[in-house]
């Protein structure tokens, strides 16, 4: 039943947008949890401690945080790999290009697939610069976030890469989080309006709280 499900264009539909709730509400705490550089090295770093230490004594250190990083890999993977096959589904359906573009589809949705490759590459650099400090620019420092942060955004190259997926990212929930109610069945006319709102809203707000970091590294307010 489960391979059915999967292997129909709506089963792996109903799989992108789980997985992308999923991702969604990550995002959302993670957003949270970044702005707290604004209120210094010890309050960022505590933070991150923190989150080393959730569960604790039931759970064991790091436990809460890796079935956390689970679920996110299992989220990120089934989300691309259902909409890899969709993608080609759709090709394989329509060998041809259509003579004119429809002139309603919006821009994010034209990009979502672009979007989708920019982010998945943004997602390996950021792990190798502030999680392992492979690709880091200064001097990794193990349990010192703040500092590490502060270091990735006092380099040009770390805010352009940073701020252009960010904007991907912004795009990407605009359509994505719209797209997702409809597939699950919270749409309908009477609530299309609401729902391209919320989507509007929630990318503007997340496009802009993880963009303030780096803005707050160059303007000098986190150093």
């Amino acid at each position: 039943m489960a391979r059915t499900v999967w292997d129909s264009s709506v089963g792996k539909k109903t799989v992108m947008a789980v997985s992308g709730i999923v991702m969604l509400l990550y995002l959302v705490a993670h957003m949270i949890g970044n702005l707290k550089i604004y209120f210094g090295a010890g309050e960022f770093n505590a933070y991150a401690h923190w989150l080393r230490t959730v569960g604790e004594p039931f759970m064991h250190y790091e436990w809460t945080l890796w079935i956390i990083r689970v679920v996110l890999v299992v989220a990120v993977v089934a989300h691309a790999t259902a909409a890899y096959q969709l993608s080609r589904r759709d090709i394989k359906a329509r060998p041809s290009k259509y003579v004119h573009k429809k002139a309603r589809t919006s821009y994010a949705t034209r990009t979502m697939r672009w979007g989708g490759v920019i982010l998945g590459l943004f997602i390996i650099w950021h792990l190798l610069d502030l999680t392992t400090g492979t690709a880091h620019p200064g001097g990794f420092q193990e349990g010192h976030p703040y500092q590490n942060v502060v270091d990735t955004f006092s380099t040009w190259y770390g805010n352009v890469i940073y701020i252009v997926a960010m904007l991907a990212l912004g795009l990407h929930i605009r359509h994505g989080f719209w797209s997702a109610a409809q597939t699950l069945g919270a749409g309908g006319r009477t609530r299309e309006r609401f729902l391209k709102g919320a989507a509007n809203v929630l990318a503007l707000l997340l496009t802009a709280g993880f963009i303030a970091v780096p803005v707050g590294v160059m303007t000098g307010v986190v150093s």
